[in-house]
């Protein structure tokens, strides 16, 4: 009885949201998915990059669709991909992509039965897990994927009442363990200090102190690469309008006190609480969100094979809001670290549109080969996306190439009405993006593809995509995939 009544007030709550103008009916769907677990959206590749945008010379693509509520996430030193999913108590394992298909090898249950689960980190032949009420660890085989022993607590008797139980980790260039965990209200004087807090362990969990206050609900931190400070996302309050108070990005020092529950945004008091008894002086943030976005996961990117704006770059997941009369976020950011101060620009985006919410993004992780990687728990998938380069193809040799037959006995009749420099670049997206250099440009024996148009047509070109010879794998190209690909691949020297 008890349980049919919760349910029942947990269903109404969005109904109730919906008739006072609170949510858009776009997210009822989305509430309802992430209340009592109805299911969400269902993406595959042809639908995500129809959908989905990226600045030019990124390409991306559905590294798997099979992962319902994935969270967070952490690479191996092998490639294999770690996903926590705290509402099904367990943390997958994806096993590195060697077959050249952009898809896992396989997937498996590393670790179950555990309480809902988030943060994950790899160091030192450990694989430390932090559950809602504490942080263990276990013995990890990297080069196997494996576990070697007895998953056992380091932290316990952390709370997980509330709104915010979720607990996030990392390793700091100290050496350090970092534990972050939200508030357990909206906007309260927490009962636990440890709440809304940023604390410092030993890797062995001994040592606890807090190092920073006054977070609501930072679920994702980074180090920057450049200077080793360490940045936050934050979660601002909830029930004060569509446009107040703005997400945050911080930058947390020990000893600083970052505003909630008594200030919001730069440093507005907030009118719910009155004046702090602490009378404490609050740190802004560096960089405000909009409102209601819910900044998740932050990574700070590897540059080294990135465009020349992204060297000081981290990308923000944007879960989106649920409480706004117009749903808001829903995207990855990139944030452009400058002397003038942090610039924020659509990374990945459409996941809100006007066929309603069709994704959620939560975490983003960059591979060891530098590809980049995102959760999206909504739609139960991870995206890949990979930087090929803003004009990969060289122009002038591709307008050389319209006339001329190039060993066919007539010149396809389609490179006529073509924009022969769009499609070949998007050509060379594709070639990055199935790998075609592993068997190409690399190894022992790579099969060379050089001055190839001396040898191949286009309908020659197009043959081998439809018909490869063994080893070259058969990916399901479309007509004009194969015809980028010919394209990009006649124009190469």
């Amino acid at each position: 009885m008890v349980l049919g009544v919760f349910v029942l007030l947990l269903v109404s709550l969005p109904v109730l949201l919906l008739a006072t103008g609170t949510i858009d009916p776009t997210s009822l769907r989305m509430m309802l998915n992430v209340m009592v677990g109805a299911e969400g959206p269902t993406t595959d590749e042809a639908t995500a990059r129809q959908r989905y945008s990226l600045p030019e010379g990124f390409a991306l693509s559905v590294y798997s669709n099979a992962v319902p509520k994935a969270r967070f996430m952490r690479f191996t030193a092998a490639g294999d991909l770690l996903v926590s999913r705290p509402h099904n108590g367990d943390i997958l394992l994806l096993r590195r992509d060697t077959d050249g298909d952009n898809k896992p090898d396989g997937q498996e249950v590393l670790l179950s039965g555990l309480k809902r689960p988030l943060g994950l980190v790899v160091t030192g032949s450990w694989l430390y897990i932090a559950e809602s009420h504490q942080v263990g660890r276990v013995l990890f085989d990297e080069a196997l994927g494996r576990l070697d022993g007895e998953y056992h607590p380091i932290i316990e008797g952390l709370t997980d009442n509330g709104n915010h139980w979720s607990k996030t980790i990392g390793i700091g260039p100290d050496d350090m363990l970092y534990l972050a965990q939200g508030s357990t209200c909206n906007i309260c004087e927490e009962e636990d200090d440890r709440r809304a807090t940023m604390m410092r362990f030993n890797k062995d969990g001994t040592g606890g102190e807090i190092i920073a206050t006054g977070l609501r609900n930072s679920v994702g931190f980074d180090w920057a690469p450049w200077n080793d400070a360490l940045y936050a996302t934050d979660n601002g309050r909830d029930l004060m309008g569509d446009d107040f108070p703005p997400c945050e990005l911080n930058r947390i020092e020990p000893g600083k006190f970052y505003g909630w529950p008594y200030f919001n945004g730069d440093n507005q008091p907030d009118p719910d609480m009155g004046e702090d008894p602490q009378e404490r002086n609050p740190t802004a943030p560096v960089h405000p969100f909009r409102a209601h976005n819910a900044p998740l996961g932050i990574t700070f990117l590897d540059s080294a094979n990135l465009p020349a704006d992204y060297q000081r770059t981290a990308l923000a997941a944007l879960h989106g809001s649920w409480n706004r009369s117009s749903p808001d976020g829903y995207k990855v950011v990139s944030l452009h670290f400058t002397d003038a101060g942090v610039e924020e620009r659509d990374f990945l985006s459409g996941f809100n549109s006007s066929e309603g919410i069709t994704g959620r993004p939560v975490d983003v992780v960059q591979g060891p080969a530098g590809d980049i990687y995102i959760s999206d728990d909504y739609a139960g998938a991870i995206y890949r996306v990979t930087y090929t380069g803003s004009s990969v193809a060289d122009t002038a040799a591709l307008t050389d190439l319209a006339p001329v037959t190039r060993l066919d006995d007539t010149a396809p009749g389609w490179l006529a009405q073509e924009d022969l420099v769009a499609l070949g670049n998007a050509g060379a997206a594709l070639y990055t993006l199935h790998d075609c250099a592993a068997c190409h440009e690399r190894g022992e024996n790579p099969r060379l593809l050089t001055n190839l148009a001396a040898r191949l047509g286009y309908n020659a070109v197009d043959q081998v995509l439809r018909e490869p010879p063994s080893p070259m794998p058969l990916y399901p190209l479309t007509v004009q995939e194969r015809r980028a690909l010919a394209v990009y691949l006649l124009s190469q020297d």
